[in-house]
């Protein structure tokens, strides 16, 4: 089980490191079967998820993450289920805004792509 916990670890500094320093360079993590639901709006194919978040309306943006848990996606096989929770910032703003989201990992060559990926702020 720890193997899949690192695997986690391992994807999500990967991804948020990506998201804060350039959006764009994101692409290789979906497919054209890769679905994102954005706060309800949902976009399918890596080029329509990419286009979505490039265009998203603020220059700067950090990730906190706070937490993150895995687990198997589907019985004898390595795909993985991954939540995370935490903290954005955004431009020059002091008050981060909180966060959740799911990824669905699918398992190929050693390496793993985002099959599912569910975005949403959490509001007090």
């Amino acid at each position: 089980m720890s193997d899949m916990n690192t695997v986690a670890k391992a994807f999500t500094d990967f991804y948020y490191e990506t998201f804060d320093g350039g959006r764009q360079n994101l692409a290789s993590l979906y497919r054209e079967s890769s679905m994102l639901t954005f706060e309800g709006a949902q976009f399918v194919g890596a080029n329509a998820i990419v286009e979505k978040l490039v265009s998203l309306p603020f220059q700067k943006v950090l990730h906190r993450v706070s937490t993150f848990d895995a687990q198997p996606s589907a019985p004898n096989s390595s795909n993985l289920l991954v939540t995370v929770t935490g903290q954005l910032l955004i431009d020059d703003e002091q008050n981060p805004q909180m966060f959740s989201q799911t990824f669905q990992l699918i398992a190929e060559n050693r390496t793993y792509w985002v099959y599912n990926d569910i975005f949403r702020l959490n509001y007090a």
